[in-house]
Parts: C-alpha cells; sequence; structure tokens
C-alpha cells in the first residue's frame, strides 16, 4: 500500500470515529454528478483547477475520487473552503462568505459515507464557472476599475530577509471621488510574497506641504477587497499622493510560495467610484478604515508570546459619537490563531459578540464586510472590545520555532496584535434613523410571517 493510500484509509476511519455522518445517508442515495460536483465546481475549482494555487484539481470525478475522504474532513471540520469565520456566533450575513452551507457540508460528507459513487452518466453536472485569476475581484459587478494606482517596481530574491518598499504615488485627481468599493492585487506570482501592502493618503495644506489624510486600505495575503455600502463616502481627495508601504518576504508563505526569485513586482490598488456628483446628491456620512490597536496584555508596549507558550492581547475602543461597524479585519502572523469582537454597553453592562475567529491563519486574511442592515450599530460611549490569541507551540501547524522568544514586529517571524475596522461615523439623527428603517423593517418581516 502507498504512502497516499494509506493516509486515505487512515482518514476515512477518522471520518468514521468523529462521526461525521448525515441525515441524508440514511435517506437518499447521494451521488458526485447529481449532488456533489455542483457543490464542488461553484467553491472549489476556483482554486482547485489546472493552474490554480490549491494543491491538487477537482475539475472532473475522476480528479476528485481519490480526494474524497480528505475533502469530507476539511468540508466537515470546516477548513474548506478557507474563509475562517465562526459560525453561530454574532453576525453571519456577510458579502463574500465563501463558507458552505450546512446542507452543503451534509451533502458532501454523506456522499463519501455512500462510497463517493459517480451516479448516472448521463447527468453532466454545471460546469465551474471560472474567473480569470489576474482579474479584478469586482469587474463583474462594477466593470474595470475607474483608477489603478501601481507601485515603483521591485525585484524580490527567492531567499533571505524581509523587505520593505516604502514611497509615493501621484494619484492625478483633480476632484474629490467617493469609493465604491477597493482592491489591491500583487501581479503575478507575487501574490504570495507579499505580505501586506497598506497605502495610507497624504494632501497638501495650504503652504503646499503634505499631511497625513487617512488610509486607502489595506491589504494581507489572502484579502479579496472591499466594498463600502450606499450612503457612505471614503473620500480619495483631490490632489491625493499615496504613500505605499509594501512589505514581501522572499520565498513566499503558505501553499502558493513560488520560492523564485520575482522581477519588477508591481503591486496595484484598483479603485471603483461613485458618481462625481453622489457627495452633493446623498450628502454621504463618512467612513475610515483605521488599525485598531490591542495594548492589554502588553508588557513594556511590547507583545510578547514566549517560547511554547500562549499569549492574548485585547484593546478598548469608544467614540463621542454613534457609528456602525462596516468590516472587520484580525491582523497578525504566523503563531496568531483567533480572534473576536465585541461591543460592551456600559447603561446595562451586557456584552454582545460581534464576531469570532477560531482557526486564524496569516495565509487567508479576510475582510468581513457586514451586511448593510445588519452591520453593527453603536451608541456614543459604548465599548469595542477586540482580542487577539497566540499559539508558539509545537501544536500550531503555522509555527517555524516554538522555541523562540516572540515580540512585536514588522518582520514575518514577529507578531502584529491589531484588527483594520471600517467605520461609519453617524450623528444622532443619522443612528436614530437607521434604527428606526431597521425597526420597520423587521416589524413587516414579522407580520409577513403571521
Amino acid at each position: 500500500m502507498t504512502i497516499k493510500q494509506r493516509a486515505l484509509v487512515s482518514m476515512s476511519a477518522v471520518l468514521m470515529i468523529l462521526g461525521f455522518s448525515s441525515v441524508q445517508a440514511q435517506d437518499a442515495d447521494i451521488s458526485y454528478n447529481s449532488h456533489v460536483a455542483q457543490i464542488i465546481n461553484e467553491n472549489c475549482v476556483v482554486c482547485h483547477r489546472e493552474g490554480g494555487i490549491g494543491p491538487m484539481q477537482f475539475e472532473n470525478y475522476d480528479q476528485v475520487r481519490p480526494w474524497a475522504p480528505l475533502i469530507s474532513l476539511k468540508v466537515a471540520s470546516r477548513e474548506m473552503p478557507p474563509y475562517a469565520y465562526d459560525h453561530g456566533i454574532g453576525i453571519q450575513n456577510l458579502d463574500g462568505d465563501w463558507r458552505l452551507t450546512q446542507d452543503e457540508i451534509d451533502t458532501v460528507v454523506a456522499w463519501v459515507n455512500q462510497g463517493s459513487p459517480l451516479g448516472d452518466a448521463d447527468i453532466v453536472p454545471p460546469a465551474a464557472d471560472l474567473p480569470d485569476p489576474t482579474a479584478w475581484t469586482f469587474a463583474t459587478e462594477y466593470g474595470e476599475p475607474d483608477m489603478i494606482i501601481p507601485s515603483v517596481p521591485m525585484d524580490i530574491p527567492s531567499s533571505g530577509n524581509d523587505l520593505w518598499s516604502k514611497h509615493y504615488v501621484e494619484s492625478g485627481l483633480t476632484i474629490d471621488r467617493c469609493i465604491k468599493a477597493v482592491q489591491v492585487k500583487p501581479r503575478g506570482d507575487a501574490r504570495a510574497v507579499v505580505h501586506h501592502a497598506n497605502t495610507d493618503i497624504l494632501v497638501p495644506n495650504d503652504d503646499g506641504e503634505y499631511e497625513q489624510f487617512g488610509y486607502l486600505t489595506e491589504y494581507a495575503m489572502g484579502k479579496w477587497g472591499e466594498k463600502m455600502p450606499e450612503g457612505v463616502c471614503r473620500t480619495l481627495p483631490a490632489e491625493a499622493r499615496v504613500h505605499w508601504d509594501i512589505h514581501m518576504f522572499p520565498g513566499g508563505v503558505g501553499a502558493t510560495a513560488e520560492g523564485e526569485m520575482i522581477r519588477n513586482n508591481v503591486v496595484e490598488v484598483g479603485l471603483w467610484f461613485h458618481d462625481e456628483d453622489y457627495i452633493a446628491q446623498e450628502e454621504p456620512f463618512k467612513q475610515d478604515l483605521l488599525p485598531y490597536v490591542m495594548r492589554e496584555g502588553y508588557e513594556n508596549n511590547m507583545l510578547i508570546v514566549p517560547p511554547n507558550g500562549y499569549t492574548m492581547t485585547q484593546g478598548f475602543h469608544s467614540f463621542d459619537h454613534p457609528v456602525r461597524l462596516d468590516s472587520y479585519q484580525p491582523h497578525g502572523h504566523l503563531r496568531m490563531n483567533a480572534a473576536s469582537l465585541e461591543i460592551f454597553y456600559p447603561e446595562t453592562g451586557r456584552t454582545e459578540a460581534i464576531s469570532q475567529i477560531s482557526n486564524w491563519s496569516a495565509t487567508w486574511h479576510h475582510s468581513h464586510i457586514y451586511a448593510p442592515d445588519e452591520a453593527p450599530l453603536v451608541p456614543a460611549g459604548a465599548v469595542l472590545v477586540t482580542k487577539q490569541w497566540y499559539d508558539n507551540t509545537a501544536d500550531n501547524p503555522n509555527n517555524p520555532d516554538p522555541d523562540q522568544w516572540v515580540y512585536e514586529g514588522s518582520r514575518t517571524g514577529d507578531e502584529m496584535s491589531h484588527a483594520w475596522i471600517a467605520i461609519t461615523h453617524l450623528d444622532q439623527e443619522g443612528y436614530e434613523k437607521i434604527v428606526a428603517e431597521r425597526e420597520e423593517r423587521a416589524a413587516r418581516s414579522f407580520a409577513g410571517n403571521d
């Protein structure tokens, strides 16, 4: 028996021991052609195809069948598709959510429990609708970006120490524009090499000197982009200068790492704008994106994770005006493994869970964009509670060396502790209007169910 065969037998045994079964396994025959192919084509083939970033191909039954036990294990444990966000805790309605439904998970597991049959050969499953991996995420929805701002090209060696490129690029804008969506995209093979690529904005003051205006967006490995809800404006001002801060790790990180030199690497930020008169027509509230840093749990203002040990950090942030939380993206490096976001209400002493990620990975950063009708509304004085956990033991599969002391820093082997949160800043009238609209929708929905 080969190593691969032994692995598949072991995985089948694990599935039986863990009890990964389904009611469907008892009630119906599940086949690849009739049930499973569509799930895999819609959710897996985008990565698991020829030239894709997945380590094996799932484009047809012959390719899928040998991996069926592993697929079942990864799907049942919610490790795949790679969207780490806990079920059953906090807000579940997200824009750009890759997670399978429970019915889809049950169908895949039942199929494997029944022996992974092909089914009726005359049934042709729907083909996978595969986007161009080099295309912009929002191109199908909004068309090509209205503006693309590239970084300065840089050669990245196949190995060595972390590299940074920090430089300025003129935007060329002549009027203020409100951003509808934004995506940062490394070109070609650089996706596993670019650890992060942050862009912040500087604008000229009355003396012609450039001053900090705010962040344009943030990128880290695996992130697909950001969308702004209607009625808000994240502004790219006229005459803005974009400051690139790009962190690169020679050779790359994760399963997509090429381990080869990449020449003339360019990172691009694509921007989709609202119409020029959007500001005047909509009178939108201001939205910004900031890194909310966690300090409690730091020693002398320095994050420390001991060898073969654990650490937890937390931060507290409040506002003197009401706000809406539009998206949440925790950030760390190789030892971070979990994060959460809560709201504490001082008047009642109640704490509300908003988001939790219990299986976080540095190779898949996600900006969890809350559905506009469910994005958390935070009254003035309420407190955002952000927490992150770190595992510096051998049990952490991403840990390069559990015997090292790990400190706060920018290198890949260091750690960070902050969460990027997009926030719409409201006034009391705007806050109360949104609350009333939500209550009215809830009442109509309740009446419709009578």
